[in-house]
């Protein structure tokens, strides 16, 4: 079965109002305020869900229990007047909420824009594998590369209110690490997560036909190696189109990277796109998950770009 785009959420406009959820680890309250005051600047009514400045009473890398951070992520996304909600940042806890969530009411809902990156991986392949909606990776509100990389908020700005202004994407670092053209729908996120939902309850038992988007931070190469060698042999990787690499901060020497990207993502027969630019990196870009997009590698050196077909949102 081949995938299929999902549901797209509508466009923000000035007025939109924001839900601000910490699905994982705990918030500074400094950088969040600093990073609300970013989206009223863009003319957004952020509104911060109850629980996100809470820190779990015993195990204090989560913000809050397990119980209050689902819920407020249900509620955000339950209440007709929230248009969008954004994560304040990842860390880990979300694979201890997902469960948790009501998926038939979220569902019953409608789609909403939903934007985070790295834990939230977990999240966006439920929304995608459970209610059936795209979804957008793209900075935190409270993430240090939002608060001090202007590149990084404008491609989010833009994706929220003008999404047909940056459907090409790419960075001037991303080349073909095997070249080719590829369609397929967008799927994916941080590897080691995807890695980790693999076999839970409601996990993506195929990625046939979709363009893989992959970046990580502070997995060293054998890691890597690891997370790709398990993906590869519980059959993840068979019958995907293309795969987008992003960022691997902290993962060790770019050239041991690319090596083990090589060589497990090489002989998958589809084309391979190192460094387009998203991730944990500055000037990251903002990337749609759910919608059809082409991958084009070109083999003479040329400038690669993932384009998708279609906007972000509606």
């Amino acid at each position: 079965m081949t995938l299929e785009p999902l549901a797209r959420a509508a466009r923000l406009r000035p007025g939109s109002r924001v839900a601000v959820v910490a699905p994982s680890g705990p918030v500074p309250p400094e950088r969040l305020a600093r990073g609300l005051d970013f989206l009223r600047e863009w003319g957004l009514d952020p509104v911060v869900a109850p629980h996100v400045l809470d820190t779990h009473p015993e195990l204090d890398y989560l913000a809050g229990t397990d119980a209050d951070r689902a819920r407020d992520l249900q509620e955000a996304w339950c209440d007709p007047s929230v248009e969008a909600v954004i994560c304040a940042r990842g860390g880990y806890g979300a694979h201890r909420m997902v469960d948790l969530l009501d998926w038939p009411a979220l569902r019953a809902a409608g789609p909403k824009v939903f934007v985070g990156y790295s834990d939230i991986t977990v999240l966006h392949e439920a929304f995608a594998l459970r209610a059936g909606f795209s979804t957008v990776h793209g900075p935190m509100v409270a993430a240090q590369v939002f608060l001090e990389d202007e590149a990084t908020r404008q491609s989010l700005r833009s994706t929220l209110f003008e999404p047909e202004s940056v459907q090409c994407l790419g960075l001037e670092t991303a080349t073909a690490l095997v070249p080719g053209t590829a369609r397929g729908v967008t799927f994916g996120g941080c590897v080691s997560l995807l890695a980790a939902d693999a076999g839970t309850p409601g996990a993506r038992t195929s990625g046939r036909g979709g363009l893989l988007v992959v970046e990580d931070i502070g997995e060293e190469p054998y890691r890597l190696d690891a997370i790709l060698t398990r993906l590869a042999r519980i059959g993840a990787l068979d019958g995907i189109s293309g795969v987008v690499c992003g960022s691997w901060d902290g993962c060790g020497p770019y050239e041991q990277v690319r090596a083990v990207l090589a060589d497990r993502l090489g002989g998958l027969g589809v084309p391979v796109v190192e460094e387009l630019g998203f991730g944990h990196c500055p000037s990251a870009l903002t990337l749609p998950l759910g919608v059809p997009a082409v991958l084009d590698a070109p083999a003479d050196g040329g400038r690669c770009t993932l384009t998708t077909q279609v906007p972000a949102l509606v």
